[in-house]
Formats: structure tokens, sequence, C-alpha cells
């Protein structure tokens, strides 16, 4: 670990637990609000969680999407501001766009191709607003904060490692990975979530998880 990282505020065995319950819960809201906007049911995976140096988090990424062609993937990214503050990436695999687009247009594949990019751009836009926004948005609600984002950032079909280094202002701070697979289910679109939340965060995250426990004791 770096220097500057302060030994109390090291993310226990507990606090990570308690943090990954609050991300499953968030994630399910964030979920329930897609599926109410494209009535389609959402398979969800158990969100896992991991504390490791902000340097080492696109090997982390690679390494968690490795079925996929990484030159190729399309990014969805969103920064996030508040007392819990980082960002957010939303991973889809190679030709997911399409998919993605019929989703909401409700199946019309008559659209035209020179329009193709721009309709498919929006609609990652749309996906990375209502998951990224009610995912951060509720874990920020339950632990008491409330946060402003950037529009989201689409980059389709391109090399993840350049995005994920743009966003490391200081690459040996410590950050909290929250990660999740989701799929459409019988739509054959599925993707992953990575939520980075910096270092700066990990005092007032500690106390917010406390707080939140001290409800049910």
């Amino acid at each position: 670990m770096p220097d500057n990282f302060n030994a109390k505020e090291k993310i226990t065995v507990e606090e990570t637990d308690l943090l990954q319950e609050i991300m499953n819960i968030a994630f399910g809201r964030a979920a329930s609000d897609l599926a109410e906007l494209v009535d389609i049911f959402v398979v969800l995976n158990v969100p896992q969680i991991k504390l490791l140096k902000a340097f080492d988090l696109p090997a982390y990424i690679n390494k968690e999407i490795m079925n996929y062609d990484k030159d190729r993937v399309s990014v969805v990214e969103q920064n996030f501001w508040g007392k819990f503050k980082g960002n957010a990436f939303l991973v889809f695999p190679p030709g997911t766009g399409k998919n993605i687009f019929y989703l909401f247009d409700g199946g019309d594949k008559s659209y035209e191709s020179d329009h193709t990019h721009d309709m498919e751009k929006e609609t990652f836009q749309e996906i990375g607003n209502i998951l990224i926004g009610a995912c951060v948005g509720k874990i920020a609600e339950l632990l008491g904060d409330v946060t402003t984002y950037s529009p989201p950032r689409v980059v389709l079909e391109t090399s993840l490692r350049g995005i994920v280094y743009d966003n490391l202002s200081d690459p040996d701070n410590m950050a909290i990975v929250l990660r999740t697979v989701f799929e459409f289910k019988e739509k054959n679109v599925n993707g992953y979530m990575f939520i980075f939340t910096r270092q700066e965060s990990f005092a007032w995250l500690k106390t917010a998880l406390h707080k939140f426990l001290e409800q049910y004791e």
C-alpha cells in the first residue's frame, strides 16, 4: 500500500460485507428502474467489493472481462461527486450496440444505417443515466449523502485501457471497486458495472457505514 494510506482508513471485512449488501440493494433499485422503462427482466449477480491501488484498476477490469475482446468494448463512463465520489463504468462486449438500441425502440430494425452510430450512442447514454444514476444515487441515499453527476461519456468499440487510465488522477491512491455483472434476460445483452470510489472518501465511508448499521441494532 502507498505510504499515504492511513491504517485507520483501511476498510474492514465487516465494512466490506456491509458495503456489498448496500450495493446489492442499490443495484436492485437500478435494475427495477430500467425494467420499468424497457419492460424487460434484468438478471443480477451478487456484487463484489475489492480494495486495490488505483494504478491496478485497468488490469483488474481487464481480468474481470477476460472473455471480451479488450480492443472492441463499448464503455459508458460517468463521474460522480459528493462525500461519496468517484467514477462508474459500464462495459459491454463487441456488437452490443444494436441489441441495446432494439431494447428501446420496441424491436424496430428499420432505422437508417447512416444514423446507427448516433442512435446506439444515445441509447447507451440512456442506459448509463438509468443504471449508474440509480445505483450510485441509491448507495449515496442509504449512506446519507447526495451526489451530482457529469453527463455520461460513451465510447463505442474501443480499447478500455485508455479510458480507465484517463480517470486515474493519482494512481498511487487506494480505491474501492464495486463490481457486478448484469444481463437483460432473453435479449442476448450483458455487461459489467464497476464503481470506483476514491481514497479521499474512505474516512467518510467508514463513518457512514457504521451509522447505517446502527439503525438496525
